[in-house]
């Protein structure tokens, strides 16, 4: 009985994890192209499952209750989220306009491992659904489970995010003969620039009607 309690909350963790951020949104956007570029991609994908897991667990401990109570708090992130992925939109879109900079293997200027995990940060710390996925969502359900049952929850769903932003990450040098074309480059860019402006127009849309 004990092993089926186990099991079950293990699994509801992987399952529900792996339903809410098998999604393409910055997040995922910016692992993808970190992983075509092959620049700092364990540092990244460690980076990424870490804050998953961290967040997981200030759900499932409390912390889901406490942002409820703090509409300001969500106003206030849902418009630095909107700035930072408006800039970032633009930028992808402005690279896309220049094909004779398009390099498969190095893809505009090198970055530092500290820059590269610094927009990671920004993508993952200033998007509100991933605090809203992983910390009220996630949370919430796992905060429902007894005693220890409460970590194999959390145990799963890191699990489910680890092995998500391990194959998007690394699975993407399956890609690399494709994007050794520019205008594959160009297209990539075009699409994640697109869907950061979208993103960062919703937020924006939230933080004003949130004010």
């Amino acid at each position: 009985m004990v092993i089926e309690q186990i099991s079950a909350a293990f699994v509801n963790g992987l399952l529900m994890s792996l339903v809410l951020i098998v999604a393409i949104g910055a997040q995922n956007a910016y692992v993808l192209r970190q992983g075509l570029r092959r620049e700092h991609v364990s540092a990244v994908v460690l980076f990424c499952a870490a804050s998953d897991a961290v967040l997981i667990t200030a759900g499932v401990v409390g912390m889901a209750q406490a942002l409820k109570g703090r509409p300001a708090f969500a106003t206030a992130l849902a418009g630095l989220g909107a700035l930072f992925l408006g800039a970032y939109g633009l930028r992808a879109l402005w690279r896309s306009r220049q094909p004779g900079a398009l390099h498969a293997k190095a893809r505009g200027a090198t970055l530092s491992r500290t820059a590269v995990l610094a927009q990671a940060a920004g993508f993952t710390l200033l998007n509100p659904h991933v605090y809203l996925d992983t910390v009220l969502l996630v949370g919430s359900t796992g905060a429902q489970y007894g005693g220890s049952l409460k970590a194999w929850f959390v145990a799963g769903s890191a699990l489910a995010s680890a092995l998500w932003f391990s194959a998007l990450g690394f699975g993407a040098r399956w890609l690399a003969p494709v994007f050794a074309r520019p205008r594959a480059w160009q297209m990539l860019d075009a699409l994640i620039g697109g869907t950061m402006l979208v993103l960062a127009a919703l937020l924006a849309r939230r933080a004003l009607l949130g004010a």
